[in-house]
């Protein structure tokens, strides 16, 4: 299975709009967002890329909370289960113990992974290019053995992509 993760595109509806179109070129089964999102228009793109979706509500979002019926929009922690994997995805790191099988957080604007008892922890970083002029997103491969991710990243006014990936064996 193949998933696609940003967090954190607050205002950036351009850089989210970049990500979603590159996350889906890797032809990804399930886009996430986990929270800051701020803007009705990224939750359009996330609907409108045809890919299902899942995203949680950050502490920047008070004026998407009425949109909770509209779109796959949720208060955190969200757990669901997409075929046979279990995910939590919220916005804050307060939720980070392995009761799942990929747990997606966003809000620290830092790309970070781990693996620990069989779950991988995933914060894809920044799409809004606040701390600096990059903006960034995560491509997570997961599969019965292994898992891998992909961190994504590009400067603000270039087109060009780069990528860096870890893989971590399953126990």
């Amino acid at each position: 299975m193949i998933i696609g993760i940003l967090s954190d595109s607050h205002k950036r509806v351009d850089l989210a709009r970049k990500c979603i179109e590159k996350l889906c070129e890797f032809k990804v089964e399930l886009l996430l967002h986990a929270g800051d999102i701020e803007e009705e228009k990224t939750l359009k793109l996330l609907k409108k890329s045809g890919v299902p979706y899942v995203a949680v509500l950050g502490n920047n979002d008070y004026a998407l909370h009425h949109l909770t019926d509209k779109y796959n929009l949720f208060h955190e922690p969200h757990f669901f289960k997409h075929k046979n994997l279990t995910i939590k995805m919220m916005h804050h790191p307060f939720y980070l113990t392995p009761d799942a099988n990929l747990v997606v957080f966003g809000h620290t604007h830092r790309f970070y992974s781990s693996f620990n008892k069989n779950t991988l922890f995933i914060n894809p970083g920044e799409v809004c290019a606040r701390k600096e002029p990059i903006f960034e997103c995560a491509l997570v491969k997961m599969e019965e053995q292994a898992c891998s991710v992909t961190h994504l990243y590009s400067k603000v006014d270039e087109v060009d992509w780069k990528s860096e990936t870890i893989r971590y064996e399953r126990t």
